[in-house]
């Protein structure tokens, strides 16, 4: 029996698509986006050097498009080309809203693009006067408010290099990170809110401060008090006092080499030190434009909603739409406060076009009946993006049942290693249940098999990797003089050839389905079998909130454990644990039943809600967890630091 999509584009939606423009532009006007996909891939070159031409890019390109193509450590992208991000993201100088920004009370304030340039403007003189130029690192330790875009953009504008966390993080995990890259300035607020309280940041930073000895000036945002104590931290000041001297003018932007550093980006950090990725100007302008444009058809004044901290990249690929003359809204706080309503109420009182999440907020809000189609206007709402883990089949149908019918729902997957994705939707293929449409534009994804061989559409699971080189690939490691780290993190399972670390699945409709990390697959009689197939079972339990397998050494071989939270006042009794593993064995097969069914009060993850498969498999077998700061609740280790398995 076909596949039935759950949701398919209108023809004037196709037609009027900057993908179906741009497919015009390059003479595929009849063509599929599959056909369109290949010829991408096939022709990198040819497909980027239009792309930059169509989405008419700020820069010079160079005289080269790509030097060494056959070389993924050494294959670059416009080597010769000059470009600065922040000049191109500020094109738009008018008085249409750049930037709305609500907090946890619902207290709202906007800025216009022209605002938006003249606050830049300030910053870059402020940064100046300081001594800041190229290279040099700027660190922030904020919350998702404006003044952090503001920040960001003036530090690229000089061609200095912009690294951020957001402040939940503990004082040991920015050290983790900051320290490794010597930043001169500090930029962070006296506090934030969450869950209706308010939290201080300050105390943190006066442990932060001594560790960062490159330190030149800390700035401090006034956010939660008006006049912040700056008692005992040196070389601080407000940000009042900082701009004070400075009037709006014209900005005078510094363009650098295409691949000239731009983010420092973080590994997550559960397994040591968190790794610093480097993405350039040009390479992460560019993957940004093409997925907001021709992927997911972002078009200008479109106000877009992505419910992110500054510690993931979808925060860093979220500013990038000011390119596109989009409006961000942005939101700082706990996405279920003061009621589930909070991000609907938003999305809904400013007509977003976009609203992007984790697969875990979706999840939350089935487990706790939140139905914005019963409750919000979301007639504007075109498209609805979830990353960060698998959205598994019964969410996508939550989706269109309870939040919208008629919506473009792309689940995307990449990640900071790329700041972008190697699979997301498209506004012109259909969708499918439990589905990524397909892979990106110029990405030359495929999937390996265990001896190197790609596997066949609709053939099985394997390693998700990329055969050929793309812009946003990371320009270096910081730190990383001989590539030895990068070249491990990607290139050590396979020869010349990007390995994610993704176990994956190419359906017949030539989409996607995520069965979870490759590292994590758990492997039962030598069975590799993805987590992401146990969670979609187990999701089908009501008594379950959230749950987590992992393998266990066990008898010369590995048997299966699972971990479930269930809901409040229900214990995991005979009765429960036979119908988890009843549903298991009937929904997916024998081979995916868990050995042990444990019910835990919390899982352990990480700050952007990612579950720590890999820090409960040590913790079980007894081995150390290195970076406990990694985790945004890390005392539920404790937890299974002291369960008796037998």
């Amino acid at each position: 029996m076909p596949n039935t999509p759950l949701w398919s584009p209108s023809a004037e939606k196709i037609n009027n698509s900057h993908l179906k423009k741009l497919m015009t532009q390059c003479g595929h006007n009849n063509s599929d986006y599959q056909t369109f996909w290949k010829w991408s891939v096939d022709n990198n070159e040819e497909f980027w050097n239009e792309f930059w031409d169509y989405a008419d890019i700020i820069g010079d390109k160079g005289n080269i498009i790509l030097k060494d193509p056959d070389k993924m450590t050494g294959g670059q992208f416009f080597p010769n080309g000059k470009i600065n991000y922040a000049e191109n993201l500020l094109r738009k100088n008018n008085d249409d809203i750049a930037i709305v920004f609500r907090d946890e009370q619902g207290n709202e304030r906007s800025l216009t693009f022209c605002d938006l340039y003249n606050q830049v403007s300030l910053w870059i003189q402020a940064f100046e006067n300081l001594g800041i130029t190229k290279g040099d690192r700027v660190a922030a330790y904020m919350p998702n408010i404006p003044e952090t875009v503001i920040a960001c953009l003036a530090t690229a504008s000089i061609g200095a290099v912009w690294s951020s966390a957001s402040p939940d993080f503990g004082a040991q995990g920015i050290i983790d990170r900051f320290e490794q890259i010597n930043p001169k300035i500090l930029i962070t607020v006296d506090g934030y809110y969450y869950n209706g309280k308010d939290i201080d940041c300050l105390d943190n930073v006066r442990v932060i401060e001594p560790y960062l000895k490159s330190l030149e000036k800390i700035i401090v945002i006034p956010f939660i008090n008006s006049e912040p104590d700056l008692k005992n931290i040196q070389y601080s000041e407000t940000k009042e006092n900082f701009l004070k001297p400075y009037k709006p003018q014209q900005i005078n932007f510094r363009r650098v080499d295409f691949n000239h550093p731009l983010f420092i980006m973080f590994s997550s950090g559960t397994t040591g030190k968190p790794k610093c990725i480097v993405h350039g100007h040009g390479g992460t302008l560019l993957q940004h434009i093409k997925e907001h444009q021709l992927q997911c058809d972002f078009k200008e004044n479109d106000p877009l909603f992505y419910f992110t901290t500054c510690g993931w990249m979808m925060w860093n690929w979220q500013i990038s739409a000011l390119y596109s003359g989009c409006s961000l809204l942005l939101y700082d706080g706990n996405p279920f406060y003061p009621n589930g309503d909070a991000l609907w109420d938003y999305t809904a009182k400013h007509s977003a076009v976009l609203f992007g999440t984790s697969a875990k907020y979706i999840e939350a809000m089935k487990k706790n009946n939140i139905h914005p189609k019963n409750t919000h206007n979301l007639s504007a709402l075109k498209i609805i993006t979830s990353t960060g883990s698998p959205l598994i089949h019964e969410i996508f149908d939550f989706v269109y049942e309870h939040i919208k019918q008629d919506v473009h729902l792309a689940s995307i997957s990449g990640g900071t290693d790329i700041i972008s994705c190697f699979m997301l939707g498209n506004p012109i293929s259909p969708v499918y249940r439990g589905e990524l449409q397909g892979a990106g534009l110029g990405m030359a994804v495929e999937i390996f098999d265990e001896n190197e061989n790609p596997i066949p559409v609709g053939k099985g699971s394997g390693e998700l990797i990329c055969t050929k080189p793309f812009p946003s690939m990371p320009t270096q490691f910081w730190n990383d003089g001989n590539s030895k780290k990068y070249k491990e993190a990607y290139f050590d399972r396979y020869k010349n050839v990007w390995c994610h670390g993704d176990w994956v699945e190419r359906t017949d409709q030539n989409g996607y389905i995520i069965h979870g990390r490759s590292d994590a697959t758990l492997n039962p009689g030598g069975v590799r079998i993805g987590t992401a197939e146990i969670y979609r079972q187990v999701e089908k339990i009501d008594a379950v909130l959230e749950s987590v397998a992992i393998g266990q050494n066990w008898q010369d071989d590995i048997r299966i454990l699972l971990f479930v939270v269930l809901r409040k006042d229900i214990i995991l009794d005979d009765s429960l644990t036979e119908k988890i593993k009843k549903q298991i064995r009937h929904g997916a097969s024998p081979r995916h039943v868990p050995a042990k069914i444990i019910q835990v009060i919390d899982i352990p993850r990480t700050k952007s809600g990612k579950i720590t498969e890999l820090a409960i498999r040590d913790i079980i077998h007894g081995r150390p967890i290195k970076n406990k700061e990694a985790l945004a609740n890390p005392d539920a280790l404790e937890i299974y630091a002291n369960l008796k398995i037998a």
